[in-house]
């Protein structure tokens, strides 16, 4: 088990090393805007396309720093009672029966049934109002897809780690999250909150250090098919597609073709599960066939 160590003692090849040993082989670049994200308490914009390795990242933080991770998965139309916090009605309506009963209703006010114990904590709220001491990962997944007036909401929360319950007042965090945000920039991110953010932008991975990966992730795939997958994903995504294929997609089709004992890539092989890979239909007709062959002699040509 690879220890944990407090943020203040962990260097930038530390963090290159812990995330490696938990098979997230990350480069110089990224693992210094983790690092500085750690000392200086700032949150992290990670963005790029889908399936780099974004929200892995903030697991394996959370791993490496042996704290919860809270993720907060955005989506068009994600209000407040969502993500921040909501009041439980049904438990309220109870203690107001309650106070009737007891004949108690009259000399009952707003605080009996607006108090902390009747709050419904979502994801935000239970970030900031840890209490054990250690900060856990925030994972704010996907903020291009959440409302404009959203974003403009977590302001407050990333400036000041704090949130307001007008009822209650302000709920302040004793240890502020360690804050992961990402986007797939369906949508420009708003420069205020990009403000608040370090940032970093993370490319597809060259075919060495994808094959790195695929090993540490599959490790029962043989070298030369993780070498002829990679290779051929590479490809791919030189390709005029709806969506070129991730590392998410590599590593399942690296699986998914050791579960039928491939030890090297066929063209028929390759159309059987291009649907492991690819993920429509118009994408697979266009490769299906003689693209197939034509990018395994390309693939194998430039490996």
């Amino acid at each position: 088990m690879t220890e944990t160590r407090p943020a203040g003692t962990r260097s930038i090849e530390a963090i290159q090393d812990d995330f490696r040993s938990r098979d997230y082989i990350t480069d110089r670049s990224l693992a210094t805007a983790v690092f500085l994200a750690l000392e200086l308490g700032r949150p992290l914009l990670l963005e790029g396309e889908a399936g780099v390795g974004k929200t892995e990242l903030a697991k394996v933080l959370a791993a490496s720093l042996g704290t919860r991770l809270i993720r907060l998965q955005c989506y068009e139309g994600l209000d407040v009672s969502t993500a921040v916090y909501e009041w439980n009605y049904p438990r309220q309506m109870l203690e107001i029966r309650l106070l009737e009963a007891r004949g108690e209703a009259e000399r009952a006010t707003a605080h009996d049934i607006f108090g902390t114990d009747f709050l419904i904590r979502r994801p935000l709220l239970q970030a900031l109002e840890a209490t054990d001491g250690v900060a856990p990962v925030l994972l704010i997944d996907e903020i291009d897809r959440a409302d404009e007036e959203f974003e403009a909401y977590l302001l407050e929360i990333l400036s000041d780690f704090q949130v307001t319950v007008p009822e209650i007042g302000t709920i302040r965090a004793e240890t502020p999250p360690r804050v992961i945000l990402t986007s797939n920039r369906t949508r420009e991110v708003h420069d205020a909150l990009k403000r608040r953010c370090l940032y970093h932008w993370i490319d597809f991975p060259t075919a060495q250090k994808e094959y790195e990966i695929v090993l540490a992730k599959v490790p029962e795939a043989p070298e030369r098919l993780a070498r002829e997958v990679v290779a051929f994903v590479h490809r791919l995504r030189e390709a005029d597609l709806t969506k070129v294929p991730g590392i998410a997609e590599t590593l399942d089709w690296a699986a998914a073709l050791l579960s039928l004992g491939a030890r090297e890539l066929a063209p028929e092989l390759v159309d059987e599960t291009l649907g492991v890979v690819l993920k429509y239909e118009e994408d697979i007709r266009q490769v299906r066939g003689e693209g197939t062959r034509r990018y395994l002699t390309e693939a194998a040509a430039g490996g």
